[in-house]
């Protein structure tokens, strides 16, 4: 008897992908079935990048589909599939970028920085094309944080500017552009229009993902953002701290109130380790960001440690995920940056670019 299509997703049914929570045949992530008498082959195609899964999911989907395979050999190939979902009605996409994550907080020196950038690299390591875009005009800390403090973009046409990149990400700040010892005296319109300028002008590379590292507060620039540019959705940032939590509510409020969706809480400095005697202590309050969560109706995607590694890390110019890519810290930013990515993926798509494009022609 011939071996059919719904017998061999029948034998792979029950296999669930835990990082979304939904079985592979459920999210449609099998694709590309092939029977033929010496071969059984299927694709199994993620919607968030995930390279440091590929192995076992093919090492799952190899063994269920063993008892089925009746003497052929069989192939399993897992790829990543980024695709581009919808923003805010009515704000077109940008050219080269698929998806724009704001990354938030109500206030600063709660890590908001120091998050976007192990969270772009995090993506990266898991094969995604991420670019970086510092939106803080006042106080850009994404060149010294990415290694590439004193170095000028290029622009090959007086007009546009390529982003500089390091550690396979793009990136792009006013901090490229001014010395280091500016002080930028700008009032909120010339900030907006310089922060459209960059986001604009620059030769954005075919972007899976585009972060924004979001300035503090809930101001001009904010709105700005929030409303004329993409926004898949946005990551807020806060710490423990009752006074954090209070401006991350407010930066929650502003997004959902333009329409952004937020994709989720993370808790930075939420423990801190003696690194003498191994003590664990709660030095900013504790449960903080859980209760928000729960409050607003949104995941707590993860909470970092009060570490001394992650400071000196971006001081140095090689963040936590390229310093130590193997160790906690870094797998800690990985799940939280995995988490981002699935949830971009399950947002709806956008087919904007499918759509024919009308000509009208004289005559």
């Amino acid at each position: 008897m011939a071996l059919t299509e719904s017998q061999v997703l029948d034998a792979v049914a029950a296999l669930v992908d835990p990082n979304t929570g939904k079985t592979y045949v459920a999210a449609k992530a099998v694709k590309n079935l092939r029977i033929s008498d010496a071969e059984l082959a299927l694709d199994v195609v993620l919607a968030y990048p995930a390279k440091s899964q590929f192995a076992r999911v093919e090492a799952e989907f190899a063994a269920a589909l063993a008892g089925v395979a009746e003497g052929r050999a069989v192939k399993v190939a897992v790829r990543s599939e980024i695709t581009a979902h919808q923003a805010q009605r009515g704000v077109p996409l940008l050219p080269g970028v698929k998806n724009v994550v704001a990354v938030a907080s109500g206030k600063g020196g709660v890590g908001k920085s120091t998050t976007t950038v192990n969270l772009a690299l995090a993506l990266a390591a898991e094969g995604a094309r991420v670019g970086i875009l510092d939106a803080d005009i006042y106080g850009p800390s994404q060149p010294l944080m990415m290694g590439l403090a004193g170095q000028r973009p290029e622009s090959p046409d007086g007009k546009t500017i390529k982003p500089l990149v390091n550690h396979g990400v793009q990136t792009m700040s006013i901090g490229y552009l001014v010395d280091d010892d500016q002080a930028m005296v700008w009032r909120g319109p010339m900030v907006s229009q310089a922060l459209q300028q960059l986001l604009n002008d620059t030769l954005w590379n075919e972007l899976d993902y585009l972060l924004i590292d979001m300035p503090p507060g809930t101001g001009d620039v904010q709105l700005t953002l929030s409303q004329k540019v993409p926004v898949t959705g946005a990551v807020i940032v806060t710490t423990p701290q009752d006074i954090a939590l209070l401006d991350a509510k407010k930066g929650l409020k502003m997004f959902e109130k333009v329409g952004v969706p937020i994709l989720g809480l993370v808790e930075n400095m939420a423990i801190h380790i003696c690194s003498n005697c191994g003590h664990a202590e709660h030095i900013f309050g504790e449960g903080g960001a859980t209760k928000m969560a729960a409050d607003y109706g949104v995941e707590l995607l993860g909470s970092l440690p009060l570490d001394l590694s992650i400071r000196v890390a971006v001081d140095n110019g090689a963040p936590s995920v390229v310093a130590d890519p193997d160790g906690q810290v870094a797998a800690l930013y990985k799940t939280i940056a995995r988490r981002v990515a699935v949830k971009v993926g399950e947002k709806s798509r956008d087919f904007s670019s499918k759509l024919p494009k009308i000509v009208i022609q004289n005559g």
